[in-house]
């Protein structure tokens, strides 16, 4: 790339990188909002796990009619609609915490994925193309630390806003009152809530209309790709065998990104840790960490697919470990990060966190492995992409399913066909091969 060209997308990927922090915020507040509501709605597992759930389902109910927004209104204009839904998913918040109506604040969760699945829709393929597609994967993790750092200091404001002056509130605590100072109690918390959303409904608000008068350029639309003679069918996405099956790896990634971002607050309630809503924080660290690599690395020392294929081999150990590992046990964290002073936790939450590390350059290498030579079915691709977004709506509610029935530590077993599928795509599946349509 010359250095003009260089010059010309850094003011792109700075107003891009402002918005994953933003919706990389909202995204991770679910880690700490699912044992919130938990407590305040008093939700059983499998029930609490529907917070993820509406929040992710959006990806498949709202992905083709946004990439139809996309196509419709461009780019930047598609970003900035994106921001007014989430802004409105969030002030349905205040009504949800009025009421105490769990239906409401799914609703809200709904709405607030339907922005991000536009926001996703448009950003994703948008640095995909706004440089050379070698180093997608490296502007893709430049997003991802900007992401993930939002999502460690969620938890952790979400829990100093929320929970500064109720922090006493436990479920234990609540057992112990009569059903008046129960609901009372629920109510102070649920109330906690509204000025927090009220507060980044505004913001996004703000984003959207400054975006929307930015200097943020739209890309012209890509060239049709060259046909190969088979016909109409050349028009159709699901030829592209390499895209169908990042389809299917997204699901599994996204699924087993939720399960280590959204249960580890679950698995350390239920093993007594002090602080279940912030340990979000760590598995996002670890994230982070693990995007940092991946942007001194990729593609320098190891290409997008040895990237991919790495993060899914640690990701297979790792999760055998949560599986073997003594609950009595801190050493992991000891040797990890206790010199530091920072509190330790059991051998299967941190390794749990750890999954952060593994699952960070999926997300970025997926992309463009994906996308590669698509051409003027982008947008559509993009969609479909975004649709496997939908693991992190099934695949925890399976977990769920399988931590009442098994308990919360062997209900990780669910990971292990999943980073099975992520080896599976970087060795073979992302090969453009065409596929017979579908």
């Amino acid at each position: 790339m010359t250095q003009s060209k260089a010059a010309g997308s850094l003011q792109p990927i700075i107003i891009i990188g402002v918005l994953f922090f933003m919706f990389g915020f909202i995204t991770w507040l679910n880690g700490a909002l699912i044992p919130f509501l938990q407590l305040v709605c008093q939700l059983g597992e499998v029930e609490a796990l529907l917070i993820a759930f509406s929040f992710y389902i959006a990806y498949v109910v709202m992905a083709l009619p946004m990439a139809r927004v996309l196509i419709w209104s461009g780019y930047k204009n598609a970003m900035s609609i994106g921001l007014g839904l989430i802004a409105l998913g969030c002030a349905l918040f205040i009504p949800a915490a009025l009421s105490q109506q769990f239906g409401v604040f799914l609703l809200a969760q709904f709405v607030v994925g339907s922005g991000l699945t536009l926001l996703q829709t448009a950003s994703n393929p948008y640095l995909v193309r706004v440089g050379p597609e070698q180093s997608a994967a490296a502007r893709i993790s430049l997003m991802g630390i900007l992401n993930k750092s939002a999502g460690v200091l969620a938890p952790l404001v979400f829990t100093w806003l929320v929970l500064q002056d109720l922090g006493h509130i436990t479920a234990e605590s609540l057992a112990l009152l009569d059903e008046a100072q129960r609901q009372q109690q629920l109510e102070m918390l649920s109330l906690q809530l509204i000025t927090p959303y009220a507060g980044i409904a505004v913001a996004m608000l703000l984003l959207a209309v400054a975006l929307r008068f930015s200097a943020l350029p739209d890309l012209p639309a890509e060239p049709a790709p060259v046909s190969t003679g088979k016909g109409k069918g050349d028009a159709s996405v699901w030829q592209h065998r390499h895209l169908v099956l990042g389809v299917i790896t997204l699901f599994c990634y996204v699924g087993v990104e939720v399960i280590a971002g959204d249960t580890i607050g679950l698995l350390g309630s239920a093993l007594k840790v002090p602080g279940a809503t912030t340990l979000t924080s760590y598995t996002l660290a670890f994230m982070v960490l693990g995007y940092s690599l991946g942007l001194l690395l990729v593609p320098r020392l190891l290409s997008q697919r040895q990237a991919l294929a790495t993060s899914a081999a640690l990701g297979l150990v790792l999760s055998l470990g949560i599986l073997l590992a003594d609950v009595q046990s801190t050493a992991i964290a000891a040797v990890l990060w206790g010199w530091a002073g920072i509190p330790l936790l059991p051998d299967p939450v941190s390794l749990v966190a750890l999954l952060g590390l593994a699952n960070a350059l999926v997300w970025p290498a997926v992309w463009p492995l994906a996308l590669a030579g698509l051409g003027s079915l982008t947008p559509k691709g993009s969609a479909l992409l975004i649709m496997g977004i939908a693991g992190g709506a099934a695949l925890p509610l399976i977990y769920g399913v399988l931590s009442e029935q098994t308990g919360p530590i062997n209900a990780y077993m669910v990971l292990l066909p999943c980073y099975a599928m992520i080896l599976y795509y970087a060795l073979h599946g992302c090969k453009r091969t065409a596929a017979k349509p579908i």
